[in-house]
């Protein structure tokens, strides 16, 4: 029940007083089960870009951090290829940051910010992080034509 009505007030938030360039709802009826867009950031690879991404909220929210993934293809360190994002938030501690006081708003801003900052120090993918430290020209570039071709409207 708790999560529920958590839920539905911070589902209302989002759509009151989103964070810039984030929006999210519900898929279909199902209130654990919610979608996201993420405008990529100015100044980064993946301006203009929009970024669809699955949020799946557990039975034991807010004590254990919502599931959330890429659905739309990007070029990112931190990013797999299955959408999955490598950020301390999304998982619980020890070898996380998750709290309850975190909210859905919290983490589809943190992950906005890792777009535009990733963190090639703690790579999900090892050839995406070494081209972003090594090559960042040639990072900078594929990150512009992933999102050319797979997140623009």
């Amino acid at each position: 029940m708790q999560r529920a009505s958590r839920l539905k007030r911070e589902l209302s938030l989002l759509t009151t007083e989103p964070p810039p360039g984030i929006t999210c709802w519900q898929n279909e009826s199902q209130l654990d089960d919610l979608r996201a867009q993420i405008l990529g950031g100015a100044d980064t690879p993946y301006e203009k870009g929009i970024f669809n991404l699955e949020i799946v909220v557990p039975e034991r929210y807010p004590f254990e951090p919502p599931k959330i993934r890429f659905l739309t293809p990007i070029y990112h360190p931190n990013i797999d290829s299955a959408g999955r994002i490598c950020l301390d938030v999304l998982k619980l501690p020890p070898k996380g940051a998750w709290r309850p006081s975190l909210n859905i708003s919290t983490l589809l801003t943190s992950i906005q910010l890792l777009m535009a900052e990733p963190n090639p120090d703690d790579p999900l993918m090892a050839d995406i992080s070494s081209e972003y430290k090594y090559n960042k020209q040639l990072f900078l570039l594929n990150a512009r034509e992933w999102t050319e071709k797979y997140a623009s409207q």
